[in-house]
Order: structure tokens, then C-alpha cells, then sequence
């Protein structure tokens, strides 16, 4: 009995940090990111280390662009991560930094068609 009242607690708790954060960048999401500011947060924070410095993706860290996940999501990912990745706190990371982050990520153009290159296409 003691246990799943631990476990729901853990649960509720992991409900309000998400929905808070959610709450948080809607209002970030409102005023849009900075592409420019975000790629300059994207390197300064270590970002390319694991992920490339065009979000493709590496061994240590999953691709994470063109096609970003939600910025809500990213944050509570950030925020509240317990993998590989450690959690960047708003100390570390601030919000408008991610929003920026997040900006930059979906600017970045998908990778052309392999049949428009000419040299693959002999």
C-alpha cells in the first residue's frame, strides 16, 4: 500500500513540473526564439558535443533537427532528464537560451533529395 502511494506521488509530481514548464514556454513560445541567438547558445552550452553542430545527431546523442520536438516537450526534457544527458537547470540554461535553441533547431533546412545530387546519380 505505502509503495503505490509513493509511486503515485512520483507521478503527480512528474504531472505538475510538466504542465508548469508547459505553462512557462507557452508564454516563451508567444515571443519566438532567436535562430541567430540560438545558434550561439547551441555551442556555448556543449549542445554540438553530443549532437553535432547541426543537430544530426552522434553516438552519445540523438539527432534533434530538422524537425525539433515541441518546445514544451524539449524543456521538460531538459529540465528534468535522468539519462545519459544530465538536466540543464534555468541557473545553467535560461528559458529564453532553450527558446532560442529550439529557434535555431527549426531553422535548420531537411537535407536535400539524394537524387538531386548529381555525383550520386552516375
Amino acid at each position: 500500500m505505502r509503495g503505490n502511494r509513493t509511486r503515485l506521488t512520483g507521478y503527480l509530481l512528474l504531472v505538475v513540473t510538466v504542465t508548469a514548464a508547459g505553462l512557462a514556454f507557452s508564454r516563451a513560445a508567444a515571443a519566438a526564439g532567436s535562430p541567430e541567438k540560438g545558434k550561439t547558445a547551441y555551442v556555448q552550452h556543449g549542445c554540438w558535443q553530443c549532437h553535432g553542430f547541426v543537430g544530426q545527431g552522434g553516438v552519445t546523442g540523438p539527432k534533434l533537427a530538422p524537425d525539433p520536438m515541441p518546445l514544451e516537450a524539449l524543456s521538460a526534457f531538459v529540465r528534468n532528464t535522468r539519462g545519459g544527458m544530465p538536466p540543464y537547470q534555468r541557473a545553467i540554461l535560461s528559458d529564453a537560451d532553450l527558446a532560442d535553441i529550439h529557434a535555431y533547431l527549426q531553422s535548420l533546412p531537411k537535407a536535400r533529395d539524394y537524387k538531386s545530387i548529381p555525383l550520386l546519380n552516375q
